[in-house]
């Protein structure tokens, strides 16, 4: 019986880590939306910012980018954090969130794509 449970533990702990892979790369495949505007793999600003290191960065931080004055509010003075919750609500609906951003796109309204895609903001390299 003993066996049995160790086995099984840890089969739990090697899907777990294959599952968080996986996250990371049906997140990849969820930012393709989001490569017209921002790359990941760079600090070079397009339309929007870049998004290297977002996870745990201020909002509207990125030096030289032209932010709107709406996200400029939202980031309360660079007190705000782009942390899991604070982009998973941005990402669902930007422009409910944030009224008065130029972000143009509508939002992720499926949470799983949701979460993987910040599986994979959190680390881009998780998904090759």
């Amino acid at each position: 019986m003993v066996r049995y449970l160790l086995a099984a533990g840890f089969s739990v702990l090697a899907l777990t880590s294959v599952a968080s892979a996986q996250d990371a790369a049906a997140g990849k495949a969820t930012f393709r939306q989001c490569m017209a505007c921002h790359v990941v793999d760079q600090e070079q600003n397009r339309v929007g910012p870049h998004l290297v290191g977002i996870v745990g960065r201020p909002v509207a931080s990125i030096e030289g980018f032209n932010y709107s004055d709406a996200m400029r509010a939202y980031s309360e003075d660079g007190a705000k954090v782009w942390d899991d919750a604070t982009l998973a609500t941005y990402l669902a609906d930007p422009r409910g969130v944030v009224q008065g951003t130029r972000m143009a796109f509508a939002g992720v309204k499926d949470e799983a794509a949701l979460a993987n895609l910040i599986a994979y903001l959190s680390d881009p390299a998780a998904a090759e």
